[in-house]
Protein backbone atom coordinates (compact mmCIF):
# COMPACT_ATOMS: atom_id res chain seq x y z
CA UNK A 1 0.00 0.00 0.00
CA UNK A 2 1.36 3.37 -1.00
CA UNK A 3 1.79 5.97 1.71
CA UNK A 4 0.14 9.24 0.75
CA UNK A 5 1.34 12.24 2.71
CA UNK A 6 2.20 15.91 2.56
CA UNK A 7 5.94 16.56 2.30
CA UNK A 8 8.04 19.72 2.25
CA UNK A 9 9.29 18.71 -1.22
CA UNK A 10 5.73 18.35 -2.53
CA UNK A 11 4.79 21.78 -1.15
CA UNK A 12 7.93 23.34 -2.65
CA UNK A 13 7.05 21.88 -6.08
CA UNK A 14 3.65 23.63 -6.21
CA UNK A 15 3.19 26.57 -8.53
CA UNK A 16 1.80 29.76 -6.93
CA UNK A 17 -1.82 28.98 -7.86
CA UNK A 18 -1.60 25.38 -6.61
CA UNK A 19 -0.11 26.68 -3.34
CA UNK A 20 -2.78 29.38 -2.93
CA UNK A 21 -5.61 26.89 -3.50
CA UNK A 22 -4.35 23.87 -1.57
CA UNK A 23 -2.49 25.53 1.32
CA UNK A 24 -4.41 28.81 1.73
CA UNK A 25 -7.91 27.49 0.89
CA UNK A 26 -8.09 29.64 -2.22
CA UNK A 27 -10.41 29.26 -5.20
CA UNK A 28 -9.32 29.44 -8.82
CA UNK A 29 -11.24 31.71 -11.16
CA UNK A 30 -14.33 29.96 -12.59
CA UNK A 31 -13.73 28.62 -16.07
CA UNK A 32 -9.96 28.84 -15.72
CA UNK A 33 -9.05 25.37 -14.44
CA UNK A 34 -6.84 23.02 -16.41
CA UNK A 35 -9.20 20.05 -15.94
CA UNK A 36 -12.57 21.75 -16.42
CA UNK A 37 -13.00 20.37 -19.94
CA UNK A 38 -10.82 17.26 -19.58
CA UNK A 39 -12.84 14.26 -20.76
CA UNK A 40 -9.98 11.74 -20.91
CA UNK A 41 -10.30 8.50 -18.91
CA UNK A 42 -8.26 8.32 -15.73
CA UNK A 43 -8.17 9.42 -12.11
CA UNK A 44 -7.59 12.69 -10.34
CA UNK A 45 -5.20 12.63 -7.38
CA UNK A 46 -4.18 15.20 -4.77
CA UNK A 47 -1.45 17.42 -6.28
CA UNK A 48 0.33 17.38 -2.91
CA UNK A 49 0.01 13.81 -1.57
CA UNK A 50 -0.92 11.81 -4.67
CA UNK A 51 -3.85 10.18 -2.89
CA UNK A 52 -6.63 9.08 -5.28
CA UNK A 53 -9.62 11.43 -5.11
CA UNK A 54 -11.93 11.20 -8.13
CA UNK A 55 -12.46 9.05 -11.25
CA UNK A 56 -13.16 10.40 -14.72
CA UNK A 57 -16.26 8.17 -14.84
CA UNK A 58 -17.75 10.27 -11.99
CA UNK A 59 -16.94 13.63 -13.64
CA UNK A 60 -19.74 15.59 -15.30
CA UNK A 61 -20.39 19.02 -16.74
CA UNK A 62 -22.32 20.96 -14.09
CA UNK A 63 -21.93 24.40 -15.65
CA UNK A 64 -20.50 25.83 -12.41
CA UNK A 65 -17.07 26.70 -13.86
CA UNK A 66 -15.06 24.06 -11.97
CA UNK A 67 -14.58 20.33 -12.49
CA UNK A 68 -17.52 18.52 -10.89
CA UNK A 69 -17.76 14.94 -9.67
CA UNK A 70 -20.66 12.90 -8.26
CA UNK A 71 -18.56 11.02 -5.69
CA UNK A 72 -15.00 10.42 -4.49
CA UNK A 73 -13.16 7.36 -5.81
CA UNK A 74 -11.94 6.62 -2.25
CA UNK A 75 -14.26 8.16 0.37
CA UNK A 76 -11.66 7.68 3.14
CA UNK A 77 -9.40 10.16 1.29
CA UNK A 78 -11.95 12.98 1.58
CA UNK A 79 -12.67 15.04 4.69
CA UNK A 80 -15.79 17.21 4.70
CA UNK A 81 -15.76 20.23 7.02
CA UNK A 82 -18.29 22.96 7.82
CA UNK A 83 -17.22 26.22 6.16
CA UNK A 84 -18.88 29.48 7.23
CA UNK A 85 -16.58 31.88 5.34
CA UNK A 86 -17.84 34.48 2.84
CA UNK A 87 -21.22 34.72 4.57
CA UNK A 88 -22.29 31.23 3.47
CA UNK A 89 -22.65 27.85 5.11
CA UNK A 90 -20.94 25.31 2.87
CA UNK A 91 -19.18 21.99 3.18
CA UNK A 92 -15.48 22.24 2.42
CA UNK A 93 -13.74 19.22 0.88
CA UNK A 94 -10.12 18.52 1.91
CA UNK A 95 -7.85 15.58 1.17
CA UNK A 96 -7.39 13.31 4.19
CA UNK A 97 -3.64 12.67 3.86
CA UNK A 98 -2.39 15.84 2.16
CA UNK A 99 -4.83 18.16 3.99
CA UNK A 100 -5.18 20.08 0.72
CA UNK A 101 -8.17 22.35 0.17
CA UNK A 102 -9.95 20.80 -2.84
CA UNK A 103 -13.23 22.71 -3.08
CA UNK A 104 -16.76 22.21 -1.77
CA UNK A 105 -19.57 19.67 -2.02
CA UNK A 106 -23.15 20.74 -2.73
CA UNK A 107 -26.46 18.82 -2.68
CA UNK A 108 -27.42 19.89 -6.23
CA UNK A 109 -25.75 17.15 -8.28
CA UNK A 110 -27.44 14.66 -10.62
CA UNK A 111 -30.27 12.98 -8.64
CA UNK A 112 -29.79 9.67 -10.48
CA UNK A 113 -26.13 9.58 -9.38
CA UNK A 114 -26.54 10.36 -5.69
CA UNK A 115 -27.43 14.04 -5.80
CA UNK A 116 -24.02 15.46 -4.87
CA UNK A 117 -21.75 17.86 -6.74
CA UNK A 118 -18.13 17.86 -5.65
CA UNK A 119 -17.00 21.21 -7.06
CA UNK A 120 -13.21 20.89 -7.18
CA UNK A 121 -10.37 23.28 -8.08
CA UNK A 122 -8.18 21.98 -10.92
CA UNK A 123 -5.18 23.50 -9.09
CA UNK A 124 -5.61 20.93 -6.28
CA UNK A 125 -5.55 17.98 -8.69
CA UNK A 126 -3.14 16.00 -10.85
CA UNK A 127 -4.65 13.87 -13.61
CA UNK A 128 -3.34 10.34 -14.25
CA UNK A 129 -4.46 9.05 -17.66
CA UNK A 130 -5.89 5.52 -17.73
CA UNK A 131 -2.94 4.38 -19.89
CA UNK A 132 -0.48 5.54 -17.21
CA UNK A 133 -2.35 4.41 -14.07
CA UNK A 134 -0.67 1.00 -13.70
CA UNK A 135 2.86 2.40 -14.08
CA UNK A 136 2.06 5.27 -11.69
CA UNK A 137 0.91 2.86 -8.98
CA UNK A 138 -2.86 3.34 -9.39
CA UNK A 139 -3.68 0.03 -11.10
CA UNK A 140 -6.05 -0.95 -8.31
CA UNK A 141 -8.42 1.79 -9.53
CA UNK A 142 -8.56 0.77 -13.20
CA UNK A 143 -11.93 -0.96 -12.67
CA UNK A 144 -13.40 2.42 -11.65
CA UNK A 145 -12.33 4.17 -14.86
CA UNK A 146 -14.43 3.84 -17.98
CA UNK A 147 -13.17 2.05 -21.08
CA UNK A 148 -12.75 4.19 -24.18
Amino acid sequence: MTSYRKTDAAIAALDPEQYRVTQESGTEMPGSGEYLHNNAPGIYVDVVSGEPLFASSDKYESGCGWPSFTKPIEPANINELRDTTHGMIRTEVRSAHGDSHLGHVFPDGPRDRGGLRYCINSASLRFIHRDDMEAAGYGAYLDQVEDV
